[in-house]
């Protein structure tokens, strides 16, 4: 009896490493994309984001992403592109000022690899998206009287624009495929 009742102490202070949530520091993240108009690819981004990272290094299942994008941090490098791309012609700023992804899956791809898969909401509409997401690194940085633990993180996929109701334009002049590319720096809550 005290065999198996030392044995129940034993397992139940076996510790199992948590799910740890992250917060994006938007200052060090970026989300940028590119179309393409006529035969030159054109860049841009958005640079005021929010967003929460839910991470379990044990059991990728557990792991979880919401981001939502101020649609107005829009930059293409010209304020009139910008001012167009914020019109009913392409995202529609005033009726629907922001743009949401919330995963639903991760899938482990190799080590520190994940297919990311999730809801991606544009204007009126929401479409399950896949991304390449890569865990570049994570650890303690700052100073020992103010240490802080963040982690490093790359994603990656293209999505058809017309697939979210943007379809301003024939697509020989204004490309269809947007390739987009994050790269994130989270800090552990």
């Amino acid at each position: 009896m005290s065999l198996v009742f030392a044995t129940g102490i034993f397992w139940a202070g076996v510790t199992h490493a948590a799910v740890e949530t992250y917060t994006i520091d938007n200052a060090h993240s970026s989300i940028s994309f590119s179309v393409r108009h006529f035969f030159s690819p054109v860049p841009g981004n958005f640079s005021d984001f929010e967003g929460t990272i839910l991470y379990d290094p044990e059991n990728p299942a557990n792991n979880s992403a919401e981001v939502v994008i101020n649609v107005r941090s829009v930059d293409t490098n010209s304020a009139k592109r910008d001012g167009h791309l914020l019109s009913g012609d392409f995202f529609n700023a005033d009726t629907h000022p922001t743009m949401t992804f919330k995963s639903s899956r991760w899938e482990s791809t190799g080590e520190n690899k994940f297919k990311v898969t999730g809801d991606l909401a544009i204007l009126e509409t929401t479409k399950s998206v896949v991304l390449d997401v890569t865990l570049m690194g994570s650890g303690e940085v700052g100073s020992p009287a103010k240490p802080k633990f963040i982690s490093g993180w790359t994603a990656a996929t293209s999505l058809k624009r017309t697939d979210f109701g943007i379809d301003y334009g024939p697509t020989t002049i204004i490309g269809e495929d947007v390739l987009i590319e994050i790269t994130v720096e989270a800090i552990r809550q």
